[in-house]
């Protein structure tokens, strides 16, 4: 890896360093190996009843109402635990859609357990060994296997499947992420659910600046236009 060297040597340090824990993150996050189990494809019509109840058309979570009703999300978290997609009985698309799928439901999760706070941010001041973002936080259990966020992101979907609209499905809960949609995605129509959340954050003026002589774009287009999506070959 090429590091960028100043004459300031606490500078040069500090890109080092920097460096170093950049591929500790992306060597982390390839090392997910595929689970064995039998699971047979689940829908995912629960995610989207909590979704039309809790999320409106902005994409906005009411997550103090979420918090004091979760029983539908919890039913549906254990839904996702106990049934790790496969190879053989799963299809490409039918994986893909649990997989986002996961992602976003158990970030509302780790949000609803931690409310009330602003940002998903806020919770990188959280004092947890060895773990330095919430994404890093390895709280979500599916099957027995323990993952975080950035397992599921990194580790899974950029990994195994050559998708290059899926962190326009993914949600982060941050201001800056794409909007969450008020249905869940579904083997039918990931494909065409990707597209319609593609093209709404790139025209969302709140997300992007476009067709002015300063335009101004996301920085997901920074942070994932650099590499190839299947980052672990």
């Amino acid at each position: 890896m090429k590091v960028v060297s100043h004459r300031l040597n606490g500078r040069m340090i500090k890109l080092k360093s920097i460096a170093v824990i950049a591929t500790a993150v992306l060597f982390n996050a390839c090392a997910v190996d595929k689970v064995n189990t039998n699971s047979q494809p689940i829908t995912h019509e629960l995610f989207t009843e909590i979704l039309q109840s809790f999320v409106d058309e902005g994409g906005l979570v009411n997550y103090a109402q979420l918090q004091k009703d979760s029983n539908q999300l919890n039913m549906y978290l254990d839904l996702l635990s106990s049934n790790h997609p496969n190879d053989n009985f799963w299809s490409e698309s039918e994986r893909l859609a649990y997989w986002i799928n996961a992602y976003n439901a158990f970030t509302l999760q780790l949000i609803i357990r931690n409310y009330p706070i602003k940002s998903i941010k806020d919770l990188t001041a959280v004092t947890i060994p060895f773990v330095h973002s919430p994404w890093d936080q390895a709280f979500i259990s599916i099957e027995g296997r323990e993952y975080t966020l950035n397992d599921i992101e990194h580790g899974i979907i950029r990994s195994q499947f050559n998708q290059p609209m899926i962190h326009f499905g993914l949600v982060c809960a941050a201001k800056s992420c794409p909007k969450l949609r008020t249905e869940a995605y579904t083997s039918d129509e990931v494909d065409q659910q990707l597209s319609g959340q593609a093209s709404g954050f790139i025209n969302d003026q709140m997300r992007n600046i476009t067709g002015t002589a300063n335009p101004k774009l996301s920085k997901i287009f920074q942070w994932y236009g650099a590499y190839s999506p299947n980052l672990c070959e």
